[in-house]
């Protein structure tokens, strides 16, 4: 034992693989397949992940799905948290994998109406952790435990297929990543004996090879599973298969010593860190000074001891330890940092060893907040504007192209360091489509974000969409050049509909500062209270900022009254006023 807590064990996981692919009597091979073997402390606390993935034949981009299924799974899942359960972390990969392939086909009209010709395919993986093996499946591959050949029981087949059979020789997948969204996943555990053999194949093989004759090729070519999943693909071709063939076979060697239930216990259910102060020492780390604390969390300044490199230590609010929302959503952002690799946005801090307490680390970005900045450049200039804007679109498009939005971009969330470079930070309001989309509730139930950045359909209780961390970020590029809101504090006070339509856009002119009237309008655009009258891409917002939209130009020639008839009619009655003021001042004067 040692003293942080974890229960150490004297013989680790460790396994065989052998694993083969080939095209078959196709042209093209639509399958694809990959395993990681993690060093410590993965090892233990993420295990070893084997995934498979089967395209349809029908589809000519189903191979891109298949890739993108195996690799970011492969990637991802060893990308979130360590607290986390092996089921918890893979349904959360698999969900956002399937919502980025269903995406791609919704911007698809043909493949909209049809599924079968768009990014489809099937998965299936085990992850071997501790004395325990994770099944995860969707689609008509296939896992098989097998016997050995003097064993008593049967191999069995540890998955079913998702097909729907029209009659002996037609039949349709009902379930792939990319047809539906939500995904319903199959998902089972089994307990690991020293060796056990597992196989998983792609229909090309099984329907063509029995269990029996798979297991003598395998017993057969023990010393060389490569061979042996080699030779299985053969056989399954010589039998007249007429598909792609793959084949993955692992044999567990060693397991783990010790009880595994309380290990994992133990490593799931890791206590909250102390209260944090300057100098403690805590788990390879010691605290140097408090960075910003809040009722959500506590966030520090340490240096891990064992690299001497200065990192972000951030930890669950006392108040937010009892929800199990709020703990979720705290480790989920562990998660977002490791699979955003952006230069504007802040990079998750990967510890050589294990940790003992629940808390998430950051790289330290020696740096202020733009909320400083904007404090000590209360007059920057059109280009500095936009540089720091682009560069946060940078980082915010990373989020867009996983399925995800920030929900919370705010000066305070975004960091300058010293060479100039922005990075946004705090992805506590984090959305992950895939992720949200299996909980059970049909509304938000936190607003997220900061009210003052906020977008108005927040407001009224909707989920967000990329237009709204487009709003986020024109807010803060109105802020900038303005320094005050484009609503004042109306947005917050608009709850329903038709009290935002009555919003009225303060116009960012002023005639003490010089400003295009195209920037304004680009910029008006980008705050409609309506998100399907916003800006639909950054780039467009972008791009908007930096050249004169030709709209916005034939807009800013026509006269006041059409172009802007609130300002118009305001300054109509600031005349007025003045007018009448001076006749009484000279009515007074006789």
């Amino acid at each position: 034992m040692r003293g942080d807590g974890f229960l150490y064990m004297a013989v680790k996981l460790s396994t065989s693989i052998g694993q083969y692919s080939h095209q078959g009597r196709k042209n093209d091979n639509q399958d694809h397949h990959g395993v990681v073997v993690p060093n410590e402390p993965a090892l233990t606390t993420k295990g070893i992940a084997v995934a498979i993935a089967d395209g349809i034949s029908s589809s000519d981009v189903s191979h891109i799905a298949s890739q993108t299924s195996i690799n970011s799974f492969l990637e991802d899942y060893y990308c979130t948290s360590e607290t986390w359960s092996v089921q918890t972390a893979a349904k959360h990969v698999l969900q956002a994998s399937n919502s980025w392939l269903f995406a791609q086909n919704q911007r698809n009209h043909e493949f909209r109406l049809n599924k079968d010709k768009g990014y489809v395919c099937t998965f299936t993986a085990l992850i071997f952790k501790s004395n325990t093996a994770y099944l995860f499946h969707v689609g008509d591959a296939r896992v098989v435990r097998l016997s050995s050949s003097n064993a008593s029981e049967s191999s069995k087949v540890l998955t079913q297929q998702h097909r729907h059979w029209l009659s002996g020789n037609k039949s349709y997948l009902a379930r792939a990543l990319g047809v539906t969204q939500p995904l319903e996943v199959d998902y089972s555990e089994l307990g690991l004996d020293v060796g056990n053999i597992f196989l998983l194949a792609t229909d090309g093989v099984y329907e063509h090879v029995s269990d029996i004759v798979m297991r003598e090729i395998v017993e057969s070519n023990a010393g060389d599973l490569n061979l042996a999943a080699q030779k299985i693909v053969e056989q399954a071709f010589d039998n007249g298969s007429d598909d792609n063939l793959t084949v993955q076979i692992v044999r567990v060697d060693s397991l783990p010593s010790g009880e595994p239930t309380e290990f994992l216990q133990r490593l799931n259910d890791l206590p909250f860190p102390p209260e944090l102060s300057a100098r403690m020492k805590f788990d390879g780390y010691q605290v140097i000074r408090d960075l910003h604390k809040s009722s959500r969390s506590h966030v520090l300044l340490a240096l891990d001891l064992e690299t001497q490199q200065k990192v972000v230590i951030k930890s669950p609010s006392t108040e937010g330890r009892q929800s199990a929302d709020y703990v979720e959503r705290f480790l989920m952002e562990e998660w977002i940092a490791n699979r955003l690799n952006n230069a504007h946005v802040v990079k998750s801090y990967r510890p050589t060893k294990r940790r003992g307490y629940c808390y998430v680390v950051t790289e330290f970005v020696d740096g202020q907040t733009l909320d400083q900045w904007m404090v000590d450049n209360p007059s920057p200039s059109l280009d500095q504007v936009r540089s720091i804007v682009e560069q946060v679109a940078i980082g915010l498009q990373a989020f867009h192209r996983q399925e995800m939005l920030h929900q919370d971009l705010r000066p305070n969330n975004i960091m300058i360091d010293s060479s100039g470079t922005v990075k946004i930070i705090d992805f506590g309001s984090a959305f992950v489509a895939g992720v949200e989309e299996t909980k059970t509730t049909a509304m938000p139930t936190v607003m997220p974000g900061t009210a003052q950045f906020l977008a108005p359909e927040y407001f009224l209780g909707e989920f967000g969409t990329k237009r709204s961390d487009i709003y986020s970020l024109a807010c803060i590029t109105y802020h900038m050049l303005c320094g005050r809101s484009p609503y004042g504090t109306a947005v917050a006070r608009a709850l329903t509909r038709s009290a935002q339509h009555r919003l009225v856009y303060q116009s960012a002119l002023d005639p003490h500062r010089q400003l295009p009237v195209w920037i304004d309008l680009t910029l008006k655009k980008a705050l409609h209270a309506d998100p399907l009258k916003r800006h639909s891409e950054l780039s467009e917002f972008l791009q908007d900022l930096r050249r004169p939209n030709s709209k916005f130009v034939e807009q800013s020639r026509l006269p006041l009254l059409e172009r802007d008839p609130v300002r118009f009619w305001q300054g109509v009655s600031a005349v007025l006023a003045a007018t009448v003021i001076g006749l009484l001042s000279q009515m007074l004067t006789f």
